[in-house]
């Protein structure tokens, strides 16, 4: 079991503070990103913006320039939004044997999952214009201050942490693909370890003058258009016109309740968040009926949510309302009955890795910011001279479930992303967010119920032993009760790890009193 998350606590100077700053990220040099732009006067999407950033040197194996994600972005004196810049299905999407579309697999130790990698596996990446746009909307600090962090880091070099040098170690068939991966992650003809410095002067570059020019996004269009240009020739899906048509979004956030609060998540066409919004609907029926949190409840509200993706796997904006719970009264009927009757078959396909990290920050003005960003594992495809790769959506089964290439030209791609944030009146009491492919919902719930309504300090809630419900199985932590499991286990399958696992998530959260990252992650928080 890997030892807690370390905190550092720094004095604030500032007269008249209201509140405690706080930020909870994948990281230290992440979090520390954040808290020197807080310090500096920005506020909690400066440090969010400023943490995404940064997180790209730092967690290079998780998010970068090529993919994408979501901010959920909460003012103290408005309503929230949800920035929306997950990636883009390219125009040119087939057939795929004209594509450079190849299997790689990659060795977790106890088992192997194939990936799909090359020019042909990337998406539209949407991260630079959407924490351009998120800052252009709601920071108040130059762009050159916010990128500052990162553009240093990349050029002095960061410690890896053991999780990136773990992360390095078994995706090196993907990272190491080309002499540009090769250059950066093993730069003395093996892979980095634990403590070693990994730096990316290009990628360090590539930020400072793109914060220097007059139209930050103009130049990163036409940056990467240029660069891309020869990759339709070797079997790339997107072209320049891709990242001239890409726009990010604002959305309005679903909204739904526990226990009186409003909870705001990623709308569609994102799937995490209608997701959470149901289970939190079933919890707050079992809390409304018993009065207090029943873990066998818990499970049960996971399975049913289940149950509800089976009948809904991608449903389309528009499909459900903006609350999405009364389309599925049957389930509500179907959880009083224990879910009796509904069994779908224990599947091996939730052991993704779930190549994603997330950051929440608080600011001392009551202003929230929770972002979610991936590279997905990347498609092992270096933008030439700008130290990045491009994702590997394409080639992600969990975002592809009917099989490769069948999305429409310029279709958004769906994401179990759900960057949350929740609200008692008008006042924050909650940003949070996780990593983890499809056990981001259960990891965000779990942390959230035993927090909001089990009564636990948010760091306990964070580090409480966590179920994934996947089918008709269990996946469980060690110190998920035994009496628990055997209840359970007269109708789930049930698969105890013998560790904590990065598996099960990655949730890092901040309210006003506290913050907690995840030690399964390697997460980091930092309050002021």
């Amino acid at each position: 079991m890997r030892p807690g998350p370390k905190f550092r606590s720094v004095r604030n100077h500032r007269r008249g503070s209201k509140l405690k700053e706080i930020v909870a990220a994948g990281n230290r040099a992440t979090a520390e990103a954040a808290a020197e732009i807080l310090e500096a006067n920005g506020n909690a999407f400066d440090a969010a913006v400023a943490a995404v950033f940064a997180a790209m040197m730092a967690e290079p194996t998780l998010t970068s320039v090529g993919g994408g994600g979501f901010l959920m972005a909460a003012p103290a004196d408005s309503e929230p939004v949800l920035f929306d810049f997950f990636v883009d299905m390219p125009c040119r999407c087939g057939p795929p044997e004209s594509l450079d579309f190849l299997p790689v697999d990659v060795d977790f130790g106890t088992a192997a999952q194939r990936f799909h990698v090359g020019r042909g596996a990337a998406a539209v990446p949407g991260m630079v214009p959407g924490l351009l746009l998120a800052h252009r909307r709601m920071g108040r600090l130059p762009l050159t201050r916010v990128l500052a962090p990162a553009v240093r880091i990349g050029g002095e070099g960061v410690e890896l942490s053991p999780d990136q040098a773990y992360l390095i170690a078994i995706l090196t068939p993907i990272l190491l693909r080309e002499a540009a991966g090769r250059c950066l992650f093993a730069p003395a003809g093996r892979p980095l370890r634990s403590g070693e410095l990994f730096r990316n002067d290009a990628l360090a570059a590539f930020l400072e003058a793109m914060g220097r020019a007059p139209d930050p996004e103009g130049f990163y269009r036409e940056e990467i258009a240029s660069r891309l240009a020869s990759w339709s020739d070797r079997g790339g899906a997107v072209t320049s016109e891709d990242l001239d048509a890409y726009r990010a979004v604002i959305r309005r956030p679903l909204q739904g309740r526990l226990l009186g609060r409003d909870v705001f998540l990623n709308p569609l066409p994102a799937q995490g968040g209608w997701l959470i919004e149901l289970t939190l609907a079933l919890l707050d029926r079992i809390l409304a009926d018993t009065g207090r949190l029943d873990p066998a409840g818990l499970a049960m509200a996971l399975h049913v949510t289940n149950l509800a993706r089976r009948d809904r796997p991608f449903p389309e904006p528009g499909e459900l309302p903006v609350s999405v719970t009364p389309r599925f009264s049957r389930l509500l009927e179907l959880l009083g009955a224990g879910g009796r009757g509904e069994r779908s078959p224990a599947t091996d396909d939730n052991r993704t890795l779930g190549s994603t990290t997330h950051v929440s920050v608080l600011d001392r003005d009551g202003n929230a910011a929770a972002a979610t960003t991936t590279n997905g594992e990347g498609c092992g495809c270096f933008v030439e001279g700008c130290g990045f790769m491009l994702n590997n959506m394409l080639g992600e089964e969990d975002v592809n479930p009917n099989g490769f290439f069948r999305h429409p030209p310029g279709r958004r791609l769906a994401s179990m992303m759900a960057p949350t944030v929740v609200r008692e009146g008008k006042r924050i009491v909650l940003a949070t967010g996780s990593a983890g492919s499809n056990r981001i919902r259960s990891a965000i719930v779990q942390v959230m119920a035993h927090h909001l309504a089990g009564g636990m300090d948010l760091r306990t809630a964070t580090d409480a032993p966590r179920i994934h419900v996947e089918g008709n199985r269990i996946e469980a932590e060690p110190g998920v009760s035994e009496a628990l499991l055997g209840r359970l286990g007269e109708r789930f399958e049930i698969r105890r790890w013998s560790e904590r696992n990065l598996f099960f998530g990655g949730v890092n959260s901040a309210s006003p009193a506290e913050g907690a990252a995840d030690a399964r992650r390697g997460g980091f928080v930092v309050i002021l």
